[in-house]
């Protein structure tokens, strides 16, 4: 495992096309009583672009990019203190989602004969990693040049997964718009690895609502989906999107589709249509036409989750960074192998094995259309 630790050097960054600098995001206390404090990792670039990322549970905070007149939005949901991210209104805003991304049934899975029990933290079912997945806890960090490289230790049995896991995460920001998320982890013993980043995105800006995510055109390069029972899990099988809701081959506007969704909305994962056996593809794209905002994402990953924010709360809603998050309020696009893949055979397989490393490049591309 110790092929991943990392020794990274302070390396002076010049204010040229790209830059990174650190700064304190407050600080907690742990299950033990220690005081943690958390770091904050701001990028600039040439293109007026910011992107801001916590050590606390990998996660990013601020996206902020121009629009097609200059204007510059925070496009992601989340807060500006620590305890709001700490408290029960965040959402797994903006978090690295591990060990497990998405559902696994019943919280229970068999791995090389042996039966493991996991949290059941979603309904029937286990979600996320369970109760203090990835996104709940502080990872370790340094910069090198203009990369952040975070890395976490995944103790034996944590949260009910065999064996040890190191993981390590690299951030970056490119000169040409790009964010660069790429993700790595090796394991002592047999274990299903499955990360994902689980930040909602909505190009009118952050706080624009659901007006402002009607006003997307989504694009989804799957020919096919996961087909889900009525608790998300697969059935396993993998219809065909054409004829269908869940075709979004060609660009096709949120506030047209959403309304006549058979349910609450998309949370489903599309099969990509080139798998990663293929490399990196392009994965998906949203174009928020009044502001010509454009993110692209492309990814190795053979799956897509993605997310309309059914699950925003109408009521109850989260106040962050100065704005109120609501249903239908902001999109995720969680690139992942398939959800509950342990249990479903003709699934790309997540399980890991001692001496493999696991290897997820994802990268959200940002650019303005007039």
């Amino acid at each position: 495992m110790s092929k991943l630790l990392t020794t990274c050097a302070r390396v002076p960054t010049a204010k040229a096309a790209v830059w990174i600098s650190e700064d304190d995001f407050g600080s907690y206390q742990d299950a033990s009583g220690q005081t943690r404090n958390v770091k904050r990792f701001t990028w600039g670039n040439v293109k007026k672009t910011t992107v801001q990322v916590i050590n606390w549970g990998a996660t990013i905070t601020s996206i902020r990019i121009p629009d097609k007149d200059g204007n510059v939005e925070d496009i992601v949901t989340g807060f500006d203190t620590i305890e709001e991210y700490l408290g029960p209104k965040n959402r797994y805003y903006g978090a690295t989602i591990g060990r497990v991304a998405n559902r696994t049934a019943k919280g229970e899975m068999n791995v090389e004969g042996v039966n493991y029990k996991l949290a059941v933290n979603n309904g029937p079912n286990h979600l996320h990693g369970g109760i203090q997945g990835f996104d709940k806890v502080l990872w370790n960090y340094c910069v090198k040049g203009t990369k952040l490289i975070l890395t976490y230790h995944s103790a034996d049995m944590e949260e009910g997964y065999p064996g040890d896991l190191l993981a390590t995460i690299t951030f970056q920001l490119t000169a040409d718009n790009e964010f660069q998320i790429n993700y790595k982890a090796v394991v002592s013993k047999a274990s299903p690895v499955n990360l994902t980043n689980h930040s909602y995105f909505n190009l009118g800006g952050h706080g624009s609502g659901s007006e402002g995510l009607f006003q997307h055109e989504i694009t989804i390069n799957a020919d096919k989906y996961t087909e889900v029972d009525d608790t998300s899990i697969p059935t396993g099988s993998l219809p065909t999107v054409s004829g269908t809701i869940f075709d979004l081959r060609v660009p096709k506007l949120l506030g047209d589709v959403i309304p006549k969704f058979p349910g609450l909305g998309y949370d489903h994962n599309y099969c990509v249509t080139k798998p990663s056996s293929e490399g990196i593809v392009f994965v998906a794209k949203a174009h928020h036409k009044p502001s010509g905002r454009v993110m692209e994402v492309y990814s190795n990953q053979p799956g897509v989750q993605f997310y309309s924010g059914n699950f925003l709360p109408e009521n109850d809603r989260s106040q962050g960074k100065g704005a109120t998050y609501k249903k239908h309020g902001a999109f995720c696009f969680e690139t992942q192998k398939y959800p509950d893949a342990i249990h479903q055979a003709n699934f790309p397989n997540i399980v890991l094995y001692p001496g493999e490393e696991y290897q997820h490049f994802t990268s959200f591309n940002f650019l303005v259309q007039q």
